[in-house]
């Protein structure tokens, strides 16, 4: 078994892809927040591609994590010199195991609050990267940034201790102002539509919480690119862990396991520069958004669609669920019929080919994405995800049986505690619990209609989706998922 570390790294099984690039000519030039799996297997993968172009020495990443729950994360990338390994998977069962190398720094902000600031602060970071999910950015569905939120309540009143992101960000960008050093790019790579203005709205609410002096310059001198990110990376456990020790030789206490297919759309809105990266692959455009709006209508939304239903089922595996004939047809009558209708293709985008590649991407059994994974964080989803969809074809007169298929199967999941099969599992909430909790404890389904910051307004007061909601979500309790999808689907014809 070989070692993973700086001192190892030429002793590698000639198997695994290495760069090119000679990493101690190397400087950090962008912070990431949050690493985890999906940044290691994509913004990390597009830059190691470009490391070695002549003048890119100085755009190395230093790696951050925020969270008490990223210790041993942090305790693998310290031992492993910010090194690991992405087993990228082909459909035929196919594999490239490659080494990464750009993450030159790593700081775990528990421990070194002082050091992430000061590197924050340092004039050669010109790019913030942000992985911090859906959620993270504590914006609800009329725009507002949540100043109440016990994170950005500490950091505002302890602007030079900061816990939370936005502190850090605010009070390194502060001290880069007050300094005369150029800000850096805060560039969002999270599924959220129109990342990097909502990374902006909350920066700013922010800022205008603690200076509004400072929010004016940050307005006015700090890029915040959108993007649209896109690859499966499903999480790491430990049997797949141990799989990819054994199918790579390589002892890394955190691989990373993802599908072959990556694509990354980014706006150039980069005021302090940035690596050449469309020379590895991004596409570099004015305008996101129809990007966004397709890869969110359909890949994200699909996958939360998927979720509930195939977990209460008893299916624990993305591709599984895909394998039976009746998930694999409600998911596509989905991306044909309700989400989308209201799509067009674009320049690289043909709309058509991007639904069946969805399907078949959702199929790979190579990859085996946990349908776990999925049910993360529903209450942060469906707003962003589904709704805009949901607000269409309400619109549009179109139907909605699908629509309350599912929310029935997300009040179940949340109050049954066990699927069908009699396995509990536990509520993954981290951002919505607060106002999911009425729905866990209550006895009424219309419970969850009741929360807008969830489902908006207009589906409890369309008497007819009220009324097929609450009639799916009883036959879910007497039939089960399967045979409630079955029969819904054989009565919609």
């Amino acid at each position: 078994m070989h070692t993973l570390d700086q001192a190892h790294l030429s002793a590698l099984p000639k198997s695994i892809v290495r760069p090119g690039y000679d990493r101690s000519k190397l400087r950090a030039g962008i912070v990431h927040i949050g690493v985890g799996g999906f940044h290691r297997a994509h913004q990390a993968i597009y830059l190691d591609r470009v490391l070695s172009r002549p003048g890119h020495e100085a755009w190395g990443i230093c790696g951050v994590n925020l969270l008490p729950q990223d210790a041993a994360m942090a305790a693998a990338m310290k031992r492993q010199n910010g090194l690991y390994t992405v087993s990228e998977m082909a459909p035929d069962g196919s594999r490239t195991s490659r080494v990464v190398e750009a993450m030159v720094e790593y700081l775990y902000a528990p421990e070194q609050p002082q050091a992430v600031l000061d590197r924050l602060s340092h004039p050669d970071i010109r790019i913030v990267s942000l992985t911090i999910t859906e959620g993270g950015y504590l914006i609800d569905e009329h725009g507002r940034f949540n100043l109440q939120h016990p994170s950005v309540a500490y950091d505002l009143a302890h602007p030079q201790e900061p816990k939370g992101v936005f502190g850090y960000l605010i009070e390194a960008l502060d001290r880069r102002r007050k300094a005369g050093v150029k800000p850096f790019t805060v560039m969002s790579c999270d599924n959220l539509r129109h990342n990097g203005a909502q990374a902006r709205r909350a920066c700013v609410a922010f800022a205008k919480a603690r200076d509004p002096e400072l929010a004016a310059w940050i307005e006015r001198e700090v890029g915040f690119p959108n993007a649209m990110v896109d690859r499966i990376t499903p999480a790491t456990d430990d049997a797949t862990r141990q799989r990819l020790r054994e199918m790579t030789d390589v002892d890394d206490a955190a691989p990373v396991i993802c599908e072959d297919f990556i694509q990354w759309v980014l706006e150039d809105d980069f005021r302090n520069g940035r690596p050449e990266w469309e020379a590895g692959g991004v596409m570099i455009t004015k305008d996101v958004s129809p990007y966004e709006e397709a890869k969110i209508r359909l890949l994200n939304a699909s996958h939360t669609m998927l979720s509930y239903p195939a977990y209460l089922s008893g299916y624990r595996k993305v591709d599984d669920a895909l394998h039976d004939p009746l998930f694999s047809g409600y998911l596509r009558d989905f991306l044909d019929q309700d989400a989308g209708v209201w799509l067009r293709s674009l320049p690289g985008l043909d709309l058509e080919e991007y639904k069946a590649t969805l399907l078949r991407r959702f199929s790979n059994r190579a990859v085996g994405d946990q349908l776990a994974r999925l049910c993360i964080d529903g209450g942060s989803k469906i707003p962003g995800f589904l709704m805009p969809t949901v607000h269409a074809i309400l619109d549009n007169g179109r139907p909605y049986h699908r629509i309350a298929f599912f929310l029935a199967a997300y009040d179940r999941y949340l109050r049954g505690g066990a699927d069908e099969k009699g396995e509990r599992y536990p509520i993954n909430e981290p951002n919505a619990r607060p106002l999911l909790e009425k729905v866990i404890q209550s006895d009424s389904p219309m419970t969850l209609l009741g929360i807008p910051e969830i489902v908006g307004t207009q589906l409890p007061a369309n008497k007819g989706f009220v009324d097929l909601y609450l009639d799916l979500r009883k036959q879910l309790d007497t039939r089960g998922v399967v045979a409630t999808l079955k029969a819904l689907e054989a009565k919609a014809g």
